[in-house]
């Protein structure tokens, strides 16, 4: 019983050391990231989707949250709604217009600790070749070792965009962003 107490306290105290200053690449290959989105659909209901392939990185220091980064490219031709039909109609230059503009780009400028775990991350969204400035709600989820020997960090957030500032043709008004990123420390 003493040992397994002891190991739970060392697990305990190692679950909270502070992250010192590491780059991560984000594992969207294991699953373990996503890019969900969600619009209207006709102001009657939502149609929900995804984007299936994206890669990105992300430096973060829990000393210095201010100096953190991240860059994310998402391929918008993997956009997945469950709907093949919708899909190619999404891909056409009605919307994503992904022969022209294949890749979206999120660089961030500037994060802010908001405490508990939560920041505020500024940076450039680029879609449609249209660059404008849009921040995500973040948390921290946790950090720490993987079975496979890695270090691991992860976070959530949310966003959204005004369809009307990409210069869709088709406006459904916002599209909101369900984030999920897991960094493997390099």
């Amino acid at each position: 019983m003493k040992k397994f107490i002891l190991a739970s306290a060392l697990f305990g105290l190692s679950a909270v050391i502070p992250t010192q200053a590491a780059d991560y690449v984000v594992d969207y290959q294991g699953a373990h990231a996503s890019i969900n989105f969600k619009v209207k659909h006709l102001g009657y209901s939502w149609l929900t989707g995804r984007f299936n392939v994206f890669d990105g990185k992300f430096n973060f220091d829990q000393n210095n949250i201010a100096a953190s980064k991240i860059s994310i490219n998402i391929d918008t031709t993997s956009i997945d709604s469950n709907h093949a039909e919708r899909d190619k109609h999404l891909k056409s230059n009605d919307f994503l217009d992904v022969n022209t503009f294949g890749i979206a780009t999120f660089v961030s400028s500037k994060v802010k600790d908001q405490g508990d775990g939560k920041l505020a991350i500024t940076g450039d969204f680029t879609l449609q070749g249209i660059s404008k400035e849009l921040v995500i709600d973040a948390v921290k989820i946790g950090e720490g070792d993987d079975p496979w020997g890695g270090y691991r960090l992860g976070f959530s957030g949310t966003t959204s965009i005004k369809m009307s500032d990409f210069g869709y043709k088709n406006d459904f008004g916002e599209i909101l962003f369900d984030l999920h990123v897991e960094g493997v420390r390099q």
